[in-house]
């Protein structure tokens, strides 16, 4: 028997695999939390599954979303990105994946690692909504706009309390998977392990 899902989950296996292994997992890994910031900044204006089916093209573009190589991309390689078909060729958002690289670094350098960061903006825990129906799930909350605003005092682009939202959910800093979606009690039980990766 087909488990319920969220809605906005379609039925292509990548998709699918995605809503049932990652979407909502706590993360806790600075180098993942890199990846998926990005991530989410490129999806301005498009769909996430527009952005997942290119994730592999990310990767191998992005030198694996290492971002101290990503950090040191000159003029050269930002030309290049901009003429690679596997991503989205936005000039302002590849640029602000280089800035957001060397944000990452910043902060790092300061002695207070990404994951640490953000996690302490999104309260320390997963907040674990109860939405019954798609439509009932925020774009944004005062969480996002906080973190969104605190990001870009660290030099952070593309992200805005929309982007940050969906940061918090892929990232599973907030549970938003529907009640009636098997991955709820999944999510909301990893929520209490915080060592999960």
């Amino acid at each position: 028997m087909t488990p319920t899902r969220c809605g906005w989950v379609n039925d292509d296996p990548l998709y699918v695999a995605y809503h049932d292994e990652e979407w909502g997992v706590p993360i806790r890994d600075d180098r993942r939390l890199f990846e998926m910031l990005i991530l989410e900044g490129a999806q301005a204006g498009l769909s996430w599954y527009t952005i997942l089916k290119k994730r592999e093209a990310y990767a191998r573009a992005f030198d694996g979303f290492d971002p101290e190589r990503i950090a040191r991309y000159g003029e050269g390689k930002v030309a290049a990105l901009l003429e690679d078909p596997g991503i989205v060729r936005n000039r302002l958002k590849v640029r602000a994946a280089v800035g957001n690289a060397r944000a990452w670094l910043d902060l790092r350098e300061s002695g207070t690692g990404f994951s640490e960061f953000l996690w302490e903006l999104a309260g320390g825990a997963p907040v674990v909504n109860a939405w019954r129906r798609l439509e009932d799930v925020p774009a944004s909350t005062p969480a996002s706009e906080a973190m969104s605003k605190a990001l870009k005092r660290r030099g952070f682009r593309f992200v805005g309390p929309t982007i940050c939202y969906a940061f918090m959910q892929a990232a599973g800093m907030v549970n938003d998977h529907v009640t009636s979606c098997f991955r709820h009690e999944a999510c909301m039980t990893m929520s209490r392990r915080p060592d999960h990766r």
